[in-house]
């Protein structure tokens, strides 16, 4: 799964295009949807770290899978269209999976998501961070030898 590359039948791509469109999305550039570009916009406040999502035009219940293992939260997400007219029927396929590791003090097993208007957010509390700066002692050693 992951970003689907786009090709227009007419135009034949170089091995540098290639890279270049695989290195975009491996490296969070644009992910793509089907036809639609996928926007990841990721959020850290004082009490929860959010990530929310574009997909729309998906079923939730039946096209959308979010897990925490560790300290990666992972969104995957399927959807189809199709599309007939009197000439002809169109099928359009996409699929998505964004891996995002977490802060410290993220909490996975309360996680909450929610689908709204084809935006996922996904909020994940934190605890135990703190930005406050601790001094650490130094005690001097001694040689032996």
């Amino acid at each position: 799964m992951g970003n689907v590359l786009q090709h227009h039948p007419a135009r034949t791509l170089s091995v540098q295009d290639v890279f270049d469109r695989l290195e975009s999305g491996i490296l969070g550039g644009p992910w793509h949807f089907g036809t639609h570009e996928i926007r990841i916009e990721e959020r850290l406040g004082d009490d929860a770290y959010q990530v929310s999502a574009e997909l729309p035009g998906i079923d939730p219940e039946k096209n959308l899978t979010i897990d925490v293992t560790g300290d990666v939260l992972t969104i995957r997400a399927e959807r189809e269209e199709r599309k007939e007219t009197k000439e002809n029927s169109e099928f359009h396929y996409g699929s998505f999976a964004r891996a995002v590791r977490l802060p410290a003090g993220a909490r996975g097993d309360r996680a909450t998501a929610e689908y709204t208007d084809g935006i996922l957010t996904v909020r994940i509390p934190l605890e135990g961070r703190k930005d406050e700066t601790t001094k650490i002692a130094v005690t001097r050693g001694t040689r032996t030898g």
